[in-house]
């Protein structure tokens, strides 16, 4: 097993790989920017290195400068997490220039998986159903010959990347022109390549893929699927596994077929197969595949109780996978809701500022994912996503009950979160009966509480207050009786019962 592993990432999915390292005995190292001299994975790591500038080009994109700090740290593995370098093929190969373990694909995999065309290309010759679309590498002219062909309405894709990123849906002819023009720029800015395809847009279409794991001595298991058609703009917002459009022979079929599409590129390590799940006729296509840790792991971690992270580096120590097939046995439903520093009711603006009060949701069943604490500051320089809060229960409806007590619990002062917008999913009928699709969001407005959040702000800036100066009391009072304690359950319960303030701070 390795001795010392370097991060290459920050925020609450770096801290999750550090504890993963430290329950394996491993030691861990720590990069950082400007921006997160202060944060949490640089105070739980055993050793922290300065790697440049806030933005990440200057700093979490360096593949020189996360490589020099491997070596100057005597670091034998490097975790990507996700984002940033994570399914990055030359940083992959810079590792292994170097001597250092890279706790992923093979530069190989993550090449021809990266590139969508041509994992489209590689997956079909093992029977991997596919989405009807074009070939890679065509000009303007010969795309909109392609879209004629496939029919409208259709999605034009970038090459080069996922997250939504050069991405456009087309419904007429005549939109095509500007949405080609405009998903070639944001592929070119995101990924430094303009290259697009194209795709039959499905209508009524889920979002589910498959977790596989894969070590270097051929043997590959998948661990079921999660649905994540809660999207917004193709951002996942809410995943849960196991999905309710998915039973167990279909399960069996679909996990099947994302097992072929790994052993196709020879793939080791944990990745994810993404499928389209066709409602109408319950026809399934192959999307794409994530060659790295997905955000929402922790979903099929409740469920399967299998810890993904240790595997991933297991199986990098040349380790075996230490389950076979027959061993996955999920057991219950598990939900998780991306909390973002965003404004739900300003269209999804960015919140910024130091977090001023922290009260994360405790309880059976339940578990948060954060890099949050009180007095860290929320920049504008890396992605919104703060936290995960992730629920369990026996079913889906003890599942989805959890995340509402435990969404009512959360408290985030200083900024605006997406904690009431979950709150609205849900309360959704439609999400309760499991009748969603990836058009769910376009179609549920997000509504303000039927109070204005001025008056919430200022009702709870009162309540924060007497917080603040009961604390503070009992700080200089150590050891003397109080009846702070009464006063503060009494402020919290009057908070929480006021009609849209729960959690939306």
């Amino acid at each position: 097993m390795f001795k010392k592993v370097l991060i290459a990432n920050r925020g609450e999915i770096a801290v999750r790989v550090i504890r993963a390292c430290e329950e394996r005995g491993i030691a861990t190292v720590a990069v950082f920017s400007d921006a997160d001299r202060s944060a949490l994975h640089v105070r739980y790591a055993n050793e922290a290195y300065h790697i440049g500038g806030a933005p990440s080009r200057e700093s979490y994109l360096r593949i020189d400068r996360i490589i020099d700090v491997a070596r100057r740290a005597g670091a034998d593995a490097i975790h990507p997490g996700y984002g940033f370098l994570s399914e990055n093929a030359e940083f992959a190969a810079a590792c292994a220039d170097v001597g250092v373990t890279f706790i992923g694909p093979s530069p190989d995999a993550i090449e021809k998986m990266g590139d969508k065309s041509t994992a489209r290309s590689t997956v079909a010759r093992r029977g991997v159903p596919l989405v009807p679309g074009s070939e890679k590498g065509l000009h303007d002219a010969e795309l909109m010959a392609a879209a004629h062909q496939i029919g409208f309405p259709l999605m034009i894709k970038a090459s080069a990347g996922g997250g939504g990123k050069g991405m456009r849906a087309v419904n007429t002819p005549s939109e095509f022109d500007n949405a080609l023009a405009a998903a070639r720029r944001e592929a070119m800015n995101a990924f430094g390549n303009d290259e697009v395809y194209l795709e039959k847009l499905i209508t009524s279409a889920r979002h589910i893929e498959i977790q596989v794991l894969a070590d270097s001595h051929g043997n590959t298991i998948h661990l079921g699927e999660r649905e994540c058609s809660i999207q917004r703009r193709h951002q996942k917002l809410i995943e849960e596994a196991p999905s309710v459009a998915v039973d167990e022979a279909l399960r069996h079929e679909m996990g099947q077929i994302a097992i072929a599409a790994a052993e196709a590129v020879n793939y080791v390590n944990a990745g994810t197969i993404e499928f389209l799940f066709d409602s109408k006729d319950s026809q399934y296509y192959f999307l794409e595949m994530n060659t790295r840790l997905q955000v929402e792991h922790p979903v099929t971690e409740e469920v399967t109780g299998v810890d993904i992270v240790k595997e991933q580096i297991a199986i990098a120590a040349g380790r075996r996978l230490r389950y076979r097939q027959g061993d996955i046995q999920p057991k219950g439903w598990a939900i998780e809701c991306r909390i973002t520093a965003e404004d739900p009711f300003n269209n999804f603006l960015p919140s910024t500022g130091v977090v001023t009060y922290l009260k994360e949701p405790t309880g059976p069943g339940v578990r948060v994912e954060s890099a949050l604490y009180r007095g860290g500051e929320i920049s504008l320089y890396y992605d919104p996503m703060i936290a995960k809060l992730i629920a369990w229960g026996e079913n889906r409806a003890e599942a989805i009950l959890r995340m509402r007590r435990a969404l009512n619990e959360y408290r985030i002062g200083g900024i605006k979160t997406s904690i009431p917008f979950h709150q609205g999913i849900m309360d959704s009928t439609e999400f309760i009966w499991g009748t969603f699709d990836t058009g769910f969001i376009n179609r549920r407005p997000i509504e303000r509480p039927a109070t204005p959040l001025n008056e919430q702000e200022k009702i709870v800036a009162v309540v924060a207050a007497m917080l603040a100066h009961e604390e503070g009391r009992k700080a200089v009072h150590i050891g003397q009786p109080t009846n702070g304690r009464t006063q503060q359950n009494n402020a919290w319960k009057q908070a929480g019962r006021m009609q849209g303030v729960g959690g939306r701070w």
